[in-house]
């Protein structure tokens, strides 16, 4: 047997997200990222294999770099063929970028030290193919009073506040490494990377603070919302169409999950 990682890129906009559902509408599967790779090595291997991902994506979020692994009962298949062999099984919608052997017992979830995501915002006019992947903004938010609402996103912090109801994590603390933003052209990109995430928190994280800099709000007002742990007191939760998974990280310190 040999532990397979991969590294995955999709454009969720068709999807139900990350997470496999075979009940969905009627009792019919929905369409799910995990679901389709899961069928494709089926296929490959003819035998059902669970693939365990490094963190869930909802509905209409993509990524560049997801990290999945799977336990494959074939030692004769080089693991560079799966990349080729696998996206000929696959829908254009997600790619398998890269392949690689790791130990027995490494898992793509809890092996994983922290979680990169990106969130982009256009503040022009974008083409018509990138109209999936932006949150178009009407205005040109100021990045420095951004940056400067983000300075109180560091480390060990209670983020209740941004979590969305419904998230059924045992605690709503994470470790959060940095949080910054920046402008490419006509672009503003949010960068946020913790240990882990609650459902929708940063979407919720995102709209908070480009509603909050088009108010004129500045650091004390968004660290009261964050103090407080009462999500009635942030703001819009962003749409999914911006958010990417862009890096998962497996070298630093393992904090709680």
């Amino acid at each position: 047997m040999t532990n397979i990682l991969l590294t995955i890129s999709y454009d969720g906009t068709d999807f139900c997200g990350w997470q496999r559902q075979d009940k969905g509408n009627a009792g019919l599967p929905l369409r799910t990222v995990q679901g389709e790779i899961e069928n494709a090595i089926e296929k490959m291997l003819r035998t059902k294999i669970p693939l365990v991902g490094s963190g869930r994506t909802d509905s209409g979020v993509h990524a560049t770099s997801q990290a999945a692994n799977f336990i494959s009962p074939v030692d004769s298949i080089p693991t560079e063929s799966y990349v080729r062999a696998l996206n000929g099984l696959l829908p254009r919608d997600i790619r398998i970028m890269s392949a690689s052997t790791v130990p027995m017992d490494f898992s793509a979830r809890f092996s994983a030290t922290s979680r990169v995501y990106r969130y982009f915002m256009h503040t022009g006019l974008p083409e018509a193919r990138d109209m999936r992947y932006v949150w178009r903004l009407h205005g040109h938010p100021d990045a420095e009073r951004l940056n400067g609402m983000c300075s109180c996103l560091s480390g060990e912090i209670d983020c209740a506040a941004f979590a969305a109801a419904g998230d059924q994590s045992l605690s709503t603390y994470r470790y959060i490494e940095s949080a910054r933003f920046w402008y490419e052209g006509e672009v503003l990109v949010f960068e946020i990377e913790a240990n882990a995430f609650l459902w929708k928190m940063v979407r919720s994280i995102t709209g908070t603070l480009i509603q909050m800099e088009m108010k004129g709000k500045g650091e004390n007002d968004f660290r009261e919302i964050l103090e407080s742990r009462d999500r009635s007191r942030a703001g819009t939760t962003a749409p999914p169409d911006g958010l990417f998974l862009w890096e998962v990280k497996f070298s630093g310190i393992r904090r709680h999950p």
